[in-house]
C-alpha cells in the first residue's frame, strides 16, 4: 500500500510542476516521520496548489477496469476498489456529487439473472395457448431478439411474424425509404405479404451486419418446430386478421400497441416485459421488464436486464462515504439514448437508460447558454468584464429556468438520460474491460473552480 501512494506523490509531483514539488519539499522537511505523515503533506500541498490556480478542466470521464463479474460477486466491494485503486493508480481523488456507474450487464450477471429458451416457450405457450401467435415489431437483432425469437416460435405451433417497415423501432432498415418510394408504396397503410416484399425488394442485407433478416427470423422459427408466416405491415390491427393472440414486441410504444390491440378485439396480448416477468422453474425474470432489455449469453440462454438494484447503488454509496467521506451519486445504465447519425439507428434498445439510481441524479439540469448571454445580454462586453458579468449570472440565476430564452438550447433530459449515454460512449460495448465509469464535474458551471 506503501508503495501505491508514493507512486501517487510522485505522479503530483510530476503533473503540478515547480510550485507544488517546492512545497512537498518544504513542508517534508518540517515532518519527523514521513510514512506517517505523507498523506497530510499531499493534501496540504494540492489544496495550497489549487488555490493558486485557475480551473482549465470540466467534465471528466473516465472507464474504471474491474475484475470480470461472476454470479454472487460482491459488486459493492468490486465497485468501490475498483475506483479506488484506479484514483491511486492514475492519480486522481473524488469529489462530491461525482457519478460512479456500472453496467446492467455486470449487476444482471451478479445476481444470475439468466433464463433458457426452454423457460421462454414455457412462459409463451401457457400464456397464449400453444396455437398460432402472433409476433409482430421485433427489432432486427441477433444479440437482443433473435434468441427470444426462438424461445416464442418453440411455445407455438404457429407464429404470424409481422415486421414494421422500411425501419424497425430504433432504425434498423429492411428497405430505404428510398426504395419505398421508389416502388410507389404507402408504410402507413399497405400490407405486404413475403412473395410481394421479395418482388418489389428483393434480398435486403442489413448495413452493419450484411444478414437479410428477413430469411433468418423465418429460418429461426421453422428450426424452433413452427410454422411461419411473414407479412410486412405498420399498423398494429392488421394482426388481428391472422390470429387473436399476439406478442407484440415493441419497446418504447408498447404501451400504446397493447391498448390498440385490445380495442380491436385481440383475446391475448402480451408485450415482451410480460414474458418472463415472473420465474419459470426458477429461472430467472425481470418483474417489470420481462424480455425487455435482454441480451443473448449463450445460444440456448438469455441474460435478463437486472432486477431491483436500488439497493446495490445506495450500498455503494454509503460505502464510498464511509472510506473517503465524499457524497458520491451512483447509477447502473444501459443502452444510451443516442442516434447513430450515418446508420440512422437509435441506440436504445433497453426499455429504459437506467434501472437503478441514488437520489441525487433525479431531474434535468438548470443550465444557461453561454453563447446567448455573450451574444445578446452581454454583447458589448468581452475579456475579463464579459467573464465576470457571465459569471454573475450564473451565480444568481433561478432554481428553475424552464421559460428563460437563456436556457434555450440546453438539454432538458432527465439526468440519468444524459449521463447514462455519455457512460455508455466510455465504456463501449467491446473489449475495453470498463464496465465501471466515474463521472466528475459533471454538475459544476462556468463559476466553479
Amino acid at each position: 500500500m506503501y508503495e501505491v501512494f508514493s507512486s501517487a506523490i510522485f505522479f503530483a509531483i510530476m503533473k503540478s510542476g515547480a510550485f507544488i514539488s517546492e512545497f512537498l519539499c518544504r513542508r517534508m522537511a518540517q515532518l519527523d516521520d514521513y510514512d506517517a505523515c505523507w498523506i497530510y503533506v499531499l493534501e496540504e500541498a494540492c489544496a495550497e496548489w489549487r488555490s493558486n490556480m485557475e480551473r482549465r478542466v470540466g467534465t471528466i470521464s473516465r472507464g474504471i477496469r474491474c475484475p470480470i463479474i461472476r454470479e454472487g460477486d460482491d459488486l459493492t466491494a468490486i465497485v468501490v476498489d475498483s475506483v479506488l485503486e484506479a484514483a491511486a493508480s492514475e492519480g486522481f481523488s473524488l469529489h462530491d456529487r461525482d457519478v460512479i456507474a456500472m453496467t446492467e450487464s455486470i449487476v444482471a450477471r451478479a445476481q444470475g439473472n439468466y433464463a433458457s429458451v426452454d423457460a421462454i416457450a414455457a412462459d409463451v405457450k401457457q400464456k397464449l395457448g400453444g396455437g398460432t401467435i402472433g409476433i409482430i415489431f421485433p427489432i432486427l437483432s441477433r444479440n437482443r431478439f433473435a434468441i427470444c425469437l426462438r424461445g416464442m416460435a418453440m411455445g407455438a405451433k404457429k407464429v404470424v411474424l409481422m415486421l414494421s417497415y422500411p425501419s424497425d423501432e430504433v432504425g434498423n432498415e429492411l428497405v430505404s425509404l428510398d426504395q419505398v418510394d421508389e416502388a410507389g408504396i404507402n408504410p402507413y397503410s399497405d400490407v405486404l405479404t413475403l412473395e410481394q416484399y421479395r418482388k418489389l425488394f428483393g434480398e435486403n442485407k442489413h448495413q452493419f451486419t450484411g444478414v437479410d433478416y428477413v430469411a433468418y427470423y423465418g429460418d429461426i422459427i421453422r428450426e424452433a418446430g413452427a410454422e411461419v408466416e411473414i407479412l410486412f405491415a405498420n399498423n398494429p390491427r392488421t394482426i388481428l386478421n391472422y390470429t387473436k393472440n399476439v406478442i407484440n414486441c415493441d419497446i418504447h410504444t408498447r404501451a400504446r400497441t397493447k391498448r390498440i390491440l385490445r380495442e380491436a378485439g385481440a383475446e391475448k396480448v402480451y408485450g415482451m416485459d410480460e414474458i418472463l416477468n415472473a420465474s419459470v422453474d426458477g429461472s430467472g425474470y425481470n418483474e417489470k421488464y420481462g424480455l425487455l432489455g435482454s441480451n443473448k449469453s449463450t445460444e440456448d440462454k438469455i441474460k435478463l436486464f437486472p432486477r431491483d438494484c436500488f439497493g446495490l447503488v445506495e450500498d455503494i454509496q454509503k460505502e464510498v462515504l464511509s472510506r473517503t467521506g465524499k457524497h458520491v451519486e451512483v447509477m447502473v445504465y444501459g443502452d444510451g439514448a443516442f442516434k447513430d447519425p450515418k446508420g440512422k439507428i437509435w441506440e436504445l434498445a433497453d426499455p429504459i437508460v437506467s434501472p437503478a439510481f441514488t437520489e441525487g441524479l433525479i431531474g434535468t439540469p438548470n443550465e444557461m447558454k453561454l453563447k446567448y448571454l455573450a451574444d445578446n445580454d452581454f454583447k458589448d462586453l468581452s475579456g475579463e468584464a464579459l467573464k465576470e458579468a457571465i459569471s454573475r449570472k450564473i451565480r444568481e440565476k433561478d432554481g428553475s429556468l424552464v421559460g428563460n430564452m437563456a436556457s434555450q438550447g440546453t438539454t432538458p433530459r432527465q439526468l440519468t438520460d444524459l449521463i447514462g449515454s455519455l457512460c455508455d460512449l466510455t465504456s463501449g460495448s467491446g473489449d475495453k474491460g470498463t464496465p465501471i465509469v466515474l463521472v466528475q464535474g459533471y454538475f459544476d458551471n462556468y463559476t466553479d473552480n
